[in-house]
């Protein structure tokens, strides 16, 4: 047979290997990122005479495998996909799985698994990873014929998309593989007992109008649901007609420019002082496309007990789960935004505003000008950020990894369009932003991406660096190396009397191994070296590591303690 196969409708039966290529082909799906294995084995073969269709990224762990199949889903908007080997293979993928289940991502993963007649007698590489992956995503099913696989790829892709989006696995016999069958392809549209979009009340619609209408202090909190929905055009007319000031959560960010007149800053564990204040002084609070995290409510017996609320979700479950709501509206927020627009009066908040303007210079005063404008000799994480807005003009996908310096990102990133803040935040993966930042690059490669990373996470999926080397993707590393686990040692220091244990680093030359992977590197331990580093990196055309040695006890604030109140936020 020849290496190359053409697109052209087989004639008579096929391999269920083939027959799984071909349903990847007929999704649209011509980007995967994976690793193979001899359970998935036949898979790879004819991945190999379809690579004029489909492009496999070789990663070298699984886990980068499903973070880069994130990025690339989080970015373009599409389904991300992911494959891998039985055994140690699939339960690699499983931090990436749950990490795309709470954060809403859409990932179709393909594990290969032993023959069915060997199922349950423990035989080589053999994990039941529809149980282990089962609670993480929205649907597992295991193929054991081969005549299932189209129909089953098909429904794989829809639920992946659809409504609240999420991962979906399918795991796949060797001898379902190695079957033949006649080939068909349907894309799935409709699932009998499936609704993933519930349909929206004008009586909810009439009735949050009516609250709009009547608050004096009203406030929106928005998360990636507005992303999500791909409703940003009607995000953008609710905010200006409604005049609501509009606070994000770490996922919402991008949704509208963070330059916007309306836009109040982010809400949070380490988010701005005046939305996370006011919230509990806000008489009516707009949840949109947002689901009450805890990290975003601290504690719930607190949380805006003064106002009343209105949720606008496409997602049952969410809807008083955490808080009670006194209105929900169900439904795609890209219809029920637009819906409810002609219920609006058009209002301004000129006082309201004004509070939030005060209590954002108490923050500056207090804290932010003291991180991007820095008079201590060491260089701060803020002033890093700072630079990076300097050359990428808001333009940038800013990917990053967990811990201070994600808050620090979050917190002073400049966005000019949405789908450019990619981070792990319901699980909190470290590891996560060096794959994911890779997938970014190749769902977005007109676009310049930068990867802000801890020297802690960086290392817990350093490997990937060759994944870059190897496609030389132009994605560009930033490392602020403080040689802690900077977020756990800010909480003993400030929770444990600063009994530092188990968080100091001891790490190894970043540069050095940047350059055993021919990727162009620099370290900066200067302020005056700064500027001139980041526009060289970001002015480059291909992969490009830069280590920062910035203060090694610098602290994130504000912060809400785990716990307490929004209203206990500290600025010191």
């Amino acid at each position: 047979m020849s290496a190359k196969t053409t697109l052209q409708n087989p004639k008579g039966p096929i391999s269920g290997a083939e027959a799984v290529v071909r349903s990847l082909v007929a999704e649209g799906a011509d980007l995967i990122y994976g690793y193979p294995g001899g359970a998935i084995m036949p898979v790879y073969d004819e991945l190999y005479k379809f690579q004029d269709h489909i492009n496999h990224v070789l990663v070298r762990h699984e886990q980068g495998a499903a973070h880069a199949a994130q990025g690339f889903a989080r970015v373009s908007g599409q389904v991300g996909v992911c494959m891998a080997t039985s055994g140690p293979g699939a339960t690699n993928l499983v931090t990436g799985i749950a990490d795309a289940m709470i954060d809403s991502t859409p990932l179709v993963c393909v594990t290969g698994q032993v023959p069915s007649h060997l199922l349950g007698s423990d035989a080589f590489q053999e994990t039941d990873i529809i149980g282990i992956s089962t609670p993480v995503t929205k649907w597992s099913y295991q193929v054991t014929r081969v005549e299932e696989i189209p129909e089953i790829i098909a429904k794989a892709f829809y639920i992946a998309r659809s409504g609240r989006p999420g991962p979906v696995l399918v795991d796949i016999t060797k001898d379902a593989q190695f079957g033949t069958s006649d080939f068909s392809y349907t894309p799935c549209t409709k699932i009998r007992s499936y609704k993933p979009v519930p349909e929206t009340e004008e009586n909810d619609l009439v009735q949050a109008a009516k609250l709009i209408n009547a608050a004096k202090n009203p406030l929106i909190v928005w998360g990636q649901g507005v992303i999500l929905g791909e409703a940003e055009e009607e995000f953008r007319a609710f905010v200006e007609k409604s005049g609501v000031p509009a606070a994000w959560t770490i996922l919402g960010v991008s949704a509208i420019e963070t330059s916007h007149p309306l836009n109040v800053g982010m809400v949070g564990m380490h988010g701005n002082y005046a939305p996370n204040l006011l919230t509990n002084e806000c008489d009516l609070l707009l949840a949109i496309g947002m689901r009450f995290d805890d990290r975003v409510t601290g504690d719930l017996a607190t949380y805006a007990k003064q106002a009343k609320i209105i949720h606008f979700e496409i997602d049952p479950a969410e809807v008083n789960k955490n808080v009670e709501v006194d209105v929900a509206v169900m439904g795609s927020v890209k219809h029920t935004l637009k819906a409810i627009l002609t219920h609006l009066q058009t209002k301004t908040y000129p006082n309201w505003l004004k509070r939030f303007k005060e209590l954002d210079a108490i923050e500056f005063d207090k804290v932010i000008d003291d991180e991007i404008n820095p008079t201590k000799s060491g260089l701060t994480m803020g002033e890093v950020i700072k630079t990076i807005n300097a050359n990428s003009g808001g333009e940038a996908v800013i990917v990053t990894d967990v811990g201070q310096h994600q808050m620090i990102a979050c917190r002073y990133a400049e966005f000019s369009q949405s789908k450019s803040n990619i981070t792990s935040g319901g699980l909190g993966t470290m590891g996560f932003a060096l794959p994911a930042a890779l997938g970014a690059k190749m769902g977005a490669p007109n676009r310049e991406v930068v990867a802000v990373i801890g020297d802690g996470g960086f290392q817990m999926n350093i490997q990937e660096l060759g994944t870059i080397f190897q496609t030389q993707a132009a994605v560009k590393i930033v490392i602020l190396n403080n040689d802690f686990l900077g977020m756990v040692r800010q909480w003993q220091q400030l929770f444990f009397d600063k009994r530092y244990a188990s968080t100091e680093m001891v790490n190894p030359d970043f540069v050095k191994i940047a350059e055993g992977y021919f990727i162009d590197s620099k370290r900066v331990t200067e302020r005056e070296e700064m500027t001139a580093a980041v526009a060289e990196m970001m002015k480059s055309d291909k992969p490009y590591l830069l280590e920062v040695c910035v203060e090694k006890e610098n602290n994130v604030f504000p912060m809400i303690p785990s716990g307490a109140s929004v209203s206990d936020i500290r600025l010191e």
